[in-house]
């Protein structure tokens, strides 16, 4: 990020101290893509969605050495805007698969980068979130890095961790950082406190996971990791146990080739060979009777998952959201509304915002309005 001149309302508000200026970086990896954004205060002045080609990061073994790559991008990117370092006082990341944590935000420290390098529960590209964070907070003057709300955010009831059986336990691995940001957004718009109110979270994208928020703590929600629960655009959710042991031992396929069944080429795209919703969406439009019947079995799954969160939330649920990309389709989620509406009333954000639910987590923490966490 090379110096220029900031911009000219910036300067109104230095000169006429208006306002502190107060800008966060913020990086969302994702598989094929890295999305960085830039926030001055509450507004983005920057934002930038970074595609990467599948052949780009083949050569790379293994996600963490993607390091040096991804962040000459970024840094590429950034000065190509003539984004300014002037005022960034804080670079956060998405959270990675670090151990499991209450929700909240985490400045990085040494040993949040072991575990985002050596990770407990596997490799994702969302773990170069804190490590790049923290390298280019590094560079910059009284800049700190930090974390907020990743996938692994646990705090399960205890009675919600049993399985079945004691070798299986049940982990908490979600869309934390969207259903948390919902859920506050929610709570702010009815000028109540998220940690007053019991909500159902769904999120609807790729993966899908509905969580019982209540009083503030999400006591039990679906491993959306491994696509346990609803089955999504690519997962295929949790399927029949039996079945699925006799795939395992029948010689047919690898351990591989049934993770991906699994996790990537389950659910919606193994039905209709696609894991585009709005493209399902316009078959369903056009009359195609097998797009209509697994597109809404989709939504019966995700109307069950609800349901059974009311009862964990003992039927006192004051709301339930819908969110995710999936969540702009009308005709999928009225097909949930018209199944859960008695469980309590329905409400609809569309799309997710995380670029900006990162960066307001953080400009809390600077402003005092909440503390940061030691991991």
């Amino acid at each position: 990020m090379n110096p220029c001149p900031p911009q000219a309302d910036s300067s109104d508000n230095v000169n006429f101290g208006r306002m502190e200026i107060i800008r966060i970086l913020a990086i969302n990896p994702g598989s094929t893509s890295t999305k960085i954004a830039v926030f001055q205060n509450e507004e983005p002045i920057f934002i930038k969605n970074i595609k990467h080609k599948i052949e780009e990061l083949s050569k790379f073994e293994k996600i963490t050495d993607q390091f040096q790559f991804r962040k000459h991008i970024i840094i590429r990117e950034l000065d190509n805007a003539d984004v300014t370092e002037d005022h960034v006082k804080a670079v956060v990341g998405r959270g990675g698969l670090v151990r499991p944590i209450e929700s909240g935000v985490y400045m990085v420290n040494d040993k949040m980068k072991h575990d985002l390098q050596n990770s407990p529960l596997g490799e994702h590209a969302s773990n170069l979130g804190g490590l790049i964070a923290d390298d280019i907070a590094q560079s910059l003057p009284d800049c700190k890095a930090y974390i907020t709300n990743p996938v692994v955010v646990d705090e399960l009831d205890d009675i919600a961790r049993i399985s079945g059986h004691p070798r299986f336990k049940r982990l908490s691995i979600f869309h934390a950082l969207n259903q948390k940001a919902v859920a506050h957004e929610h709570a702010k718009s009815i000028l109540k406190k998220y940690e007053d109110l019991n909500l159902i979270v769904v999120h609807l994208g790729g993966g899908i996971t509905v969580g019982a928020h209540r009083k503030g703590r999400v006591i039990d929600v679906n491993q959306g990791l491994d696509g346990e629960g609803p089955f999504s655009p690519e997962r295929s959710g949790t399927l029949p146990v039996g079945d699925l042991v006799r795939l395992c031992f029948s010689g047919e396929f690898s351990q591989k080739e049934i993770m991906k069944m699994i996790k990537g080429e389950g659910g919606m795209v193994a039905y209709l060979k696609t894991n585009n919703a709005y493209e399902v969406e316009k078959r369903v439009e056009k009359g195609d009777k097998e797009a209509e019947m697994i597109y809404d079995a989709m939504s019966y799954q995700v109307s069950k998952a609800i349901g059974g969160m009311a009862a964990v939330l003992n039927g006192e649920v004051d709301g339930i959201l819908i969110t995710g990309g999936i969540a702009h389709d009308k005709w999928f989620v009225n097909r949930i509304v018209e199944r859960v509406h008695r469980f309590g009333p329905v409400h609809i954000y569309p799309g997710e915002d995380e670029m900006r639910a990162l960066a307001m987590n953080v400009l809390r923490v600077i402003k005092g309005e909440i503390q940061p966490k030691t991991y």
